[in-house]
Formats: C-alpha cells, sequence, structure tokens
C-alpha cells in the first residue's frame, strides 16, 4: 500500500497526501493510490477522517486489488460557505482498512488550505423617525465570513444637513458573531413653522482594518436607505387655533365688548329712574304698612310692599317671623332612628331651605319628610353637604313635623382620622313659622 506519486514531489514534504487548497462554496479534489503489495488478493475500506471528514468524500470507498495491481481514488473536497469553516490550515485524513489483513490499517495524512471569504450582514431599523432635531437608529451587523473583520460605516446625504455618529463607530467581530450599533442622526438647525421635512440618507457597511481581501472576490453590497423626518416646533394646525383665537379676541373687542357694555349701561339708567306712585297710596307706603300709626294702621292689614309671607324687617306681616331648626340624628351602625322637629300650637311654618350635613362620611340612607309627605331619600356616601332651595315655600301645618330618617349602614371617618363608632347626620330647616290665630 504507497501513496500517489505527487505526495513525495518537492511540494508536499512528509505527506502522505498532496496538500490541498480550497475556497468554500467550491470543490476541490486530490488523489490517493492504493496498491496491493501482498500476496493474496485483498479489499481495501478508505473513510476520511478528521475536521474535514463531514464534507469530504473518497470515490471509490472501497478497491479490490490483486497482488502488485495498484488502484488511484479520489478524494472530492466540498467545504460549505458558512462561518463555521474557518480560514486557514486543517488537517486531514484518510484511513485505509485492509479486509484480510485488518492489523495493517494506516492512516495517510495532508493539509486543507481554507481560503478567506466574507461576507457582512446588515440591517437597519427603523427605516423612518420623526423628531424635532435628532432620531435614533439600530444597525446590527453579522460577520458571515470565516475570518474576523472590523466593520466601519459610512453614511450618505445629498447635502450637509445631517451629522451621523455611530457607537461602537468600528466594532470587530469574529465569524457568526452578531453586534447591535446604534445610529444617532441630528439635523443642524430646528424647523419653526411648515410641513415636516424629509431627509433621506443611506448607511454602506464595509470592512476596515489590515485585513486582505483576495480581488477577485468583489462582493456587490447595496447601502441601506433611511429618511428622518424633521418635524416643525409649531405644527400647522396650532398656527390655524392661534390665527382663529386671535380673530375671536378681536371680535370681542370690537363688536361683542361694547355691546355689551351699552346694555350694562342701559339696564343700569333704567334702574335708577324713579318709579311712579300707584294711585291710593301716600307717599309710596300701602296702606297699613307705614311705619308710624293712623286710621288705617293695624297688625291684620293688607301686606303689600315686602316679600310674600314676610316683612322688611325679617318678619311677616301676619305676625311671622324667620325661623331655623336642627335635627340632630345620631344612629348605630345597621340601625334605623328618626329625628323630628314638630310644629308648635296655632303656628305653621313654611319652609324654603333645608342643609343635611354628613361631614362623618357615613354610608346609607336619608329620608325627609314633611308631614306625610316624602321629600326626598338621599344616600349618604353620595354627598358630604347638600342643600334644597323652594321659591314657593312648603308648608307644614300645626302638630306636624319635620323628620329627618337615618338607616346606617356603614359609619365614616370623621376629620379626626379615627372611624366613628356611630352615624351622625345633622339637618338644618329654614323658613317663615307664622301664627294662624288672629
Amino acid at each position: 500500500m504507497t501513496p500517489s506519486a505527487a505526495s513525495s514531489g518537492p511540494g508536499a514534504p512528509g505527506l502522505d497526501i498532496p496538500a490541498v487548497t480550497v475556497a468554500p462554496g467550491s470543490t476541490a479534489t486530490t488523489s490517493l493510490t492504493v496498491r496491493n503489495d501482498s500476496d493474496i488478493v485483498e479489499a481495501y475500506s478508505l473513510k476520511v477522517v478528521g475536521d474535514c471528514a463531514s464534507w469530504t468524500t473518497v470515490d471509490p470507498p472501497r478497491v479490490s486489488l490483486y497482488p502488485g495491481t495498484s488502484e488511484t481514488v479520489t478524494l472530492r473536497l466540498e467545504p460549505p460557505r458558512s462561518p463555521e469553516i474557518r480560514a486557514g490550515e486543517m488537517p486531514l485524513g484518510v484511513r485505509v482498512l485492509p479486509t484480510e489483513h485488518p492489523e495493517s490499517v494506516r492512516v495517510l495524512e495532508t493539509t486543507v488550505q481554507v481560503e478567506e471569504f466574507h461576507e457582512l450582514h446588515t440591517e437597519l431599523a427603523p427605516r423612518r423617525r420623526r423628531g424635532w432635531l435628532r432620531g435614533r437608529y439600530r444597525l446590527a451587523v453579522r460577520n458571515q465570513g470565516n475570518t474576523p473583520v472590523q466593520v466601519g460605516f459610512t453614511p450618505g446625504q445629498a447635502g450637509e444637513e445631517l451629522g451621523f455618529a455611530f457607537s461602537p463607530a468600528q466594532p470587530k467581530l469574529e465569524p457568526g458573531e452578531s453586534a447591535e450599533v446604534g445610529l444617532r442622526v441630528r439635523t443642524g438647525k430646528p424647523a419653526w413653522f411648515g410641513a415636516p421635512v424629509v431627509w433621506p440618507f443611506t448607511v454602506d457597511t464595509a470592512e476596515s482594518g489590515d485585513q486582505e481581501i483576495r480581488r477577485d472576490e468583489t462582493e456587490v453590497r447595496a447601502p441601506l436607505d433611511a429618511e428622518f423626518v424633521q418635524i416643525p416646533v409649531f405644527p400647522k394646525w396650532l398656527l390655524i387655533v392661534l390665527a382663529a383665537l386671535l380673530a375671536l379676541l378681536l371680535a370681542w373687542f370690537t363688536l361683542v365688548r361694547p355691546a355689551v357694555r351699552s346694555a350694562a349701561k342701559e339696564a343700569a339708567n333704567e334702574a335708577v329712574q324713579p318709579r311712579p306712585t300707584p294711585g291710593g297710596e301716600q307717599g309710596g307706603q300701602s296702606p297699613g304698612t307705614g311705619s308710624g300709626g293712623g286710621p288705617d294702621a293695624s297688625p291684620g292689614g293688607p301686606e303689600t310692599g315686602g316679600a310674600p309671607g314676610s316683612g322688611d324687617d325679617g318678619t311677616s306681616a301676619g305676625g311671622g317671623q324667620q325661623s331655623s331648626q336642627t335635627i340632630d340624628v345620631r344612629t348605630s351602625s345597621g340601625e334605623t332612628k328618626p329625628g323630628t322637629y314638630k310644629v308648635p300650637e296655632d303656628s305653621v311654618f313654611e319652609v324654603t331651605d333645608i342643609v343635611v350635613a354628613n361631614f362623618q362620611g357615613d354610608e346609607g340612607l336619608l329620608t325627609i319628610s314633611f308631614g306625610d309627605r316624602k321629600i326626598t331619600t338621599i344616600a349618604l356616601e353620595t354627598f358630604r353637604n347638600q342643600d334644597y332651595h323652594w321659591v314657593t315655600p312648603i308648608k307644614v301645618t300645626a302638630n306636624d313635623t319635620v323628620t329627618a330618617e337615618v338607616t346606617c349602614s356603614k359609619p365614616g371617618t370623621p376629620a379626626t382620622g379615627q372611624r366613628a363608632q356611630g352615624c351622625h347626620e345633622i339637618l338644618n330647616v329654614s323658613g317663615v313659622l307664622s301664627s294662624t290665630t288672629r
């Protein structure tokens, strides 16, 4: 069993198989001659071993030889174009195993020179950014070649309005390694008004440093396109709104304000003009309402010249006077309890205002009734202070009651910060209390 004649030449000293050079993604071949120097017919099995075994084949993988004969087999190398196949020297071995004499197995060796190839894959995201002065982008770079490289970036723009900054500026990548590079684009001056300005630009990725790239390995890589949209500081719609507001302001000062002032002046002049005294009245006073005593002056005289049911001095012409009553209701949790005010005998209470205070923030129900009439039912948790007013008084007759009935569901927390033991509501009723007797 002998190697081929080429292996003993001066170009491959000490190698059993001629050395071979191969480029990833292509095919290279070398040969090996097997000779049977024994005195019997022998079959030989050939198998590639080592780092190149996955992409190297032997043709044929088995030969049978008569004594004194030989046969040449071909080794076909087809390394894939992948970063996993690193550039440089790799060992290649072929194990030759005789069938009849397996103890005579032999491994023939050589060296495979894997050539370099360069390939960069770059992505830019996003392709469009909006901003007043600057925009940020991300460059994802991957070394798809089989040798370490240092990557550089070259931005391109039609003018000189944009500035570019890369971080890191020149990353170094091993075969199969990826890196993310930040790109910041900045304009020289802001756009104050008008429509957004679109600035297109490109980014070209190339290898830099001292790497020697083969001249016949020209990789055409198109630049990456992107845009920076510079938005104005004051958008167009804001200018429209400001113009509309200015027009309204001018209209106010030129049209509306003079008209309002004129109407107010006329109303004031009309209010201060003297009004004619109705016939039958003396000195502007109705009968029975003067301050001095006269033949018509009597406590039971007709009521004219004051509000209905009340005199100018806070008392009604029929003997009534302003009155305010307070109903204080304290209720335990889960309990319903009323609080009442009873109108005195021979009197009528004309109610015009009520004020309800829930100063603790209790939860439950409050029902207000005037005699047999239910005025309102309120959920306590919906208010802290509530007031009602009537232009026409509600009359509560003698011996009838003003009732505030409280159902306490949950006591609240007063200003002290400690939850109360029970509910506490206060009802204030105001109006005119008049006597029904003359």
